[in-house]
């Protein structure tokens, strides 16, 4: 790999304007905490997390494989059957994790509500702290062995992830809960390079923040509202999901498709 140093402040700057603009959008305003700020929800939703968190992501990844400093199987994107087998996992240990830590609800309705309501922020996450940040770390340290090389970039994913819920309004903006998610991370981390697969971690990690939805919800007895199915969540759910794939159709696999030979000429 030609990967280089250069490669890594890439990354981080990636990652820290996806953070500012999170902090600008819901922790400096409280969003999260307004149930009535509809517009600032959406605004934050739109811009954090699909322009910069999945637009921005996923050029950041193309301009990585150009360079010659990544595969995109390295960042996840891999054959279909990889994928196929992997959303299946995912979604099974995801559920599995759901029901073994309790399960404050097992109302079918308000567990897909919630998951709708997290897969957006889940797929910017994903893309951000493990496609580019983990797969750059890891193919920076390589060189010192495969092991190594996959716990330094868990580790950095993990803290990342943790850090990023700083820029969030309360509960997430405390130092216990940066760490308790940084911990949460470390399972996202080696779902992912076990798996290799975007779209399966992004399943799985997406039934961890469903957990915390629901049980915030229960706690604060509002979890009637989720018993209807909730279509704002569900078209901003599907717009995310169709620019995943879009971008990964055909802004990153048409160029790869072109370039039979790796690194990239």
């Amino acid at each position: 790999m030609r990967i280089t140093a250069s490669r890594i402040p890439v990354a981080i700057g990636l990652f820290v304007t996806w953070m500012v603009v999170t902090w600008a959008l819901e922790g400096r305003i409280e969003t999260f905490l307004r149930p009535d700020a509809v517009f600032d929800r959406v605004l934050y939703a739109v811009v954090a997390n699909l322009l910069i968190g999945v637009v921005g992501a996923t050029c950041a990844i193309r301009w990585l494989w150009r360079t010659g400093a990544i595969r995109l199987l390295d960042a996840g994107f891999g054959p279909a059957s990889r994928t196929v087998a992997a959303v299946i996992c995912g979604a099974t240990l995801g559920f599995a994790l759901y029901v073994a830590q309790g399960a404050p609800s097992l109302n079918l309705v308000v567990i897909f509500n919630a998951y709708l309501q997290v897969l957006v922020v889940s797929t910017a996450e994903i893309l951000v702290c493990w496609s580019v940040v983990a797969t750059v770390v890891d193919a920076r340290l390589r060189h010192r062995g495969r092991l190594i090389a996959i716990v330094v970039g868990s580790g950095c994913a993990s803290a990342l992830f943790g850090l990023y819920h700083y820029a969030h309004s309360a509960p997430f903006n405390t130092i216990g809960m940066v760490a308790l998610l940084t911990l949460v991370g470390l399972a996202t981390s080696i779902f992912f390079f076990v798996s290799q697969d975007v779209y399966g971690t992004i399943v799985f990690h997406n039934f961890l923040g469903t957990y915390g939805v629901v049980h915030a919800l229960k706690a604060s007895a509002v979890l009637d509202s989720f018993t209807t199915l909730q279509i704002p969540l569900m078209t901003m759910a599907i717009v995310t999901t169709a620019a995943l794939i879009a971008a990964d159709r055909f802004w990153l696999r048409r160029a790869e498709a072109a370039a039979p030979s790796w690194p990239p000429a």
